[in-house]
This record gives structure tokens, C-alpha cells and sequence, in this order.
């Protein structure tokens, strides 16, 4: 595994094995880029998001923001958790945490696992299958509802409906695990109501997901199904 890590962006890929434990630091807080390989979906295992010693990403930093040693978020694991988890590619910035410290200069250090799986991506307002092969059951690794880029569902779409990118709702993994967990085949409409609100009114938004298909029964050699989803709007 590699990974190159600057002032202003960090990326992060596997080369080998999809199923590895990644070390990850990024010291800059403005953007970093979480990528595991083609064929396999971000499943996040811890999260530190602030300060716990003098040393790391000290370089060119004021030792007045070294201080605190004991600045620690809250929540962290839960917002990029909630953020990356079954993505192939995911954007961290420091706008996903709430700041916990002000005063002190923070950092993101995370581990996180490269799952091969079902990754999924479709537009507000269509619908998408899941399914899985007899014998084999829906089980989510992540899914996300909202809008973190300028790339993904625009095409036919107004220009100013998709330039928020900080849109999501909390509940997405709730909602769909609570739907689809435990069936072989599930149908999920990507609209607002699904979700209880509209997370950001104004916004063309899209549901990102990824699962697997797992054993009914213990000790069976699963394999993956066909993936079938059908997009009624773009």
C-alpha cells in the first residue's frame, strides 16, 4: 500500500489485497482523498480526529497549537463512518467534524479495510435492486444519500442543483440496512421521503451504496450475484 501525503491533499490506494488493514494520516485539514482499489469499497475501522501528542504534523506550526494534547472529537469515527463507508473514492475535509479545539492545530488518523462488494450508484428520484443469489442475504457495508461532488447525476440537471457538495442525511445507513438487511432481493427508491426530509432543498441528490452478499448458512462457499439496478431518471 502506498500512500503520498503533502500540504494540501493526501491519496490513499491498495496495490495488492483488497482485504488489509490501512494506516492513515493526514496532517493537512483541508482535503484528503480515501481510495481503495477498483473493485473494492471503503469500510472504515477506527477514526481520531484532533491532537494527542506535540510531535505529529508539527512541522511549521506554531508550538502555542501543540499544547493541547487532549483535544479529541467526539463522534469521529460515526461522521466518516457515515461519509466513506462504501465508497470507491471518498473526500475528507475538516468540515464533516465539528471543531473540538479551536486553538489547536488537529489531525485525522484513521485505519480502514478495501472490501470487495456491490458498489451502487443512482440518482435522486430513480429506483435500484439489490440482489443476491439464492441461499445469500443483503448485508450493507455503507450507504450515503446527498451529494459530496460536481460529477455524479448532472447530467440533463440545472447548473446551480448540483453545486452544494456538503449535502447529506444521517439516516441513510438506518434506512436502508432497516429495508434491505437480511433479504436476497430489495428495492430501494432514491427520494427524499425515504429518508424522512430533504437534507438539502434545492440540491439534485444521489444514493451511493455498497453491500454484500453473504451465506444464509455457516461454512458455505458464497459467490457474488449479478448486480441489477434500473435508473428511472438521470
Amino acid at each position: 500500500c502506498k500512500a503520498n501525503i503533502n500540504e494540501f491533499k493526501s491519496l490513499l490506494y491498495c496495490q495488492t489485497c483488497p482485504l488489509v488493514h490501512l494506516s492513515y494520516l493526514c496532517c493537512c485539514i483541508n482535503e484528503s482523498l480515501i481510495s481503495p482499489t477498483d473493485q473494492g469499497v471503503v469500510s472504515v475501522l477506527t477514526v481520531f480526529y484532533g491532537r494527542k501528542n506535540r510531535q505529529t504534523c508539527e512541522e511549521a506550526i506554531d508550538k502555542d497549537k501543540l499544547e493541547n494534547t487532549e483535544c479529541s472529537k467526539t463522534g469521529a469515527f460515526e461522521a466518516l463512518a457515515n461519509r466513506c463507508n462504501g465508497k470507491k473514492v471518498c473526500e475528507v475535509d475538516k468540515e464533516i467534524f465539528s471543531d473540538p479545539c479551536p486553538e489547536t492545530y488537529k489531525y485525522i488518523q484513521t485505519t480502514y479495510t478495501c472490501l470487495p462488494a456491490h458498489h451502487v450508484v443512482a440518482c435522486e428520484d430513480s429506483e435500484v435492486k439489490l440482489s443476491c443469489d439464492s441461499g445469500q442475504t443483503i448485508a450493507l457495508i455503507g450507504a450515503f444519500y446527498g451529494r459530496t461532488d460536481r460529477t455524479t447525476c448532472i447530467y440533463g440537471v440545472p447548473d446551480g442543483q448540483f453545486n452544494n457538495i456538503t449535502c447529506s442525511t444521517p439516516t441513510a445507513n438506518q434506512v436502508v440496512t432497516e429495508r434491505c438487511k437480511g433479504k436476497s432481493n430489495c428495492n430501494f427508491h432514491a427520494k427524499n421521503s425515504m429518508f424522512g426530509d430533504d437534507p438539502c432543498k434545492g440540491t439534485y441528490k444521489y444514493l451511493e451504496l455498497a453491500y454484500m452478499c453473504k451465506c444464509k448458512q455457516r461454512f458455505l462457499q458464497c459467490g457474488f450475484s449479478l448486480l441489477e439496478f434500473s435508473l428511472l431518471a438521470f
